[in-house]
């Protein structure tokens, strides 16, 4: 049987820690070497994008984080324009051996009007 995107998302959220806006503030604010990586494609991000995030497109996750992260005890907050994206790439995270991350799921315009 073929899974869909929201099944892979359910399936992620289940081994990976989502949380709210305020909550993401709150951790993001509580560890001055947090970082927030915005899993957004390139053209999304440069239309408009947090003031500290760093963009790194879900598809190129694997291969570019460690450049930005590379202690697996970095503080990692993930957001897209949903939750989705950013739950999928928690959960790659991870798998890659990062110890303290957390997918924001909440629409961006929420993030955004948080974090600035």
């Amino acid at each position: 049987m073929l899974k869909s995107a929201g099944d892979l998302i359910t399936e992620a959220q289940q081994h990976i820690e989502c949380v709210d806006v305020a909550t993401a503030k709150k951790i993001y604010d509580e560890n001055s070497d947090a970082v927030i990586v915005d899993v957004r494609e390139a053209h999304s991000a440069e239309e408009s994008k947090l003031t500290d995030s760093i963009n790194i497109s879900r598809g190129l996750l694997e291969m570019q984080v460690h450049k930005v992260c590379p202690e697996a005890t970095t503080v990692i907050l993930t957001h897209c324009g949903g939750g989705g994206r950013a739950s999928l790439a928690a959960q790659t995270l991870k798998q890659l051996g990062y110890g303290e991350v957390y997918a924001i799921t909440a629409p961006f315009d929420e993030i955004k009007e948080t974090f600035g």
